[in-house]
This record gives structure tokens, sequence and C-alpha cells, in this order.
């Protein structure tokens, strides 16, 4: 199985938690959050975010890999949740990640307006 086709269906089961889908914030966190709305989102992407930085300098100490690699997943995820509150999709990165393929990361930055 590749990443696309996880990325894909993992994205499919966000969509299906939008309340506008059926999602229920009584029985689905995705859909509890959904309902919070934007600030609700933001607030875990930031926190996920923070939790993976502290994993990764653990990790440099001689700590355990694997809880960066979980703390990864949190941070992947809920970006998944941000990107489906504004009607985009992983694919959407994906495309914009093979745009960027071959092109300097400084030229890139450059060049954005």
């Amino acid at each position: 199985m590749n990443a696309d086709d996880i990325l894909a269906r993992l994205a499919q089961v966000i969509e299906s938690r939008k309340p506008a889908n059926g999602g229920d914030p009584d029985k689905s966190y995705v859909a509890r959050l959904f309902a919070k709305g934007d600030d609700a989102i933001l607030k875990k992407i930031g926190e996920e975010a923070t939790e993976t930085v502290m994993a990764a300098k653990d990790a440099r100490a001689g700590g355990d890999a694997d809880k960066l690699l979980y703390e990864c997943a949190d941070l992947w995820f809920h970006s998944m949740v941000l990107l489906a509150q504004f009607d985009l999709t992983p694919q959407q990165v994906l495309s914009e990640l093979a745009r960027r393929e071959g092109i300097s990361g400084i030229e890139e930055k450059a060049s954005r307006p």
C-alpha cells in the first residue's frame, strides 16, 4: 500500500466527519473539532507541533525516536483536518511538493509573492 492511498483513505474518513456530511460531535473526535471551528483545529496543530519539537529534542538527546514518529503522525493528522476545514486535500499538498521538486528552497521562497 502506498502513501497516496493511505492519505486518500484518511482524507475520506476526515471528510465524512464534517457536520455537513453527518459527522456527530458526540461520537467522533474529528467531528467535534469541526464543530468547534478553525480556532480549535489551529490550537490542536500548535499543541502537536510543540510536542513534535519536544520529541525531536528528546530523540536528539538519546531518547526514543519512536515518540517522534508518533508526534509527527499526530501533527500530520491534525494538518489534514485543517486542510479539510478549508476544502483542501492531501493530494493538493503532494502536487505542490511535486511542483517544487528540483527547485532550490531558497529560489522557491524568493518566488513567493
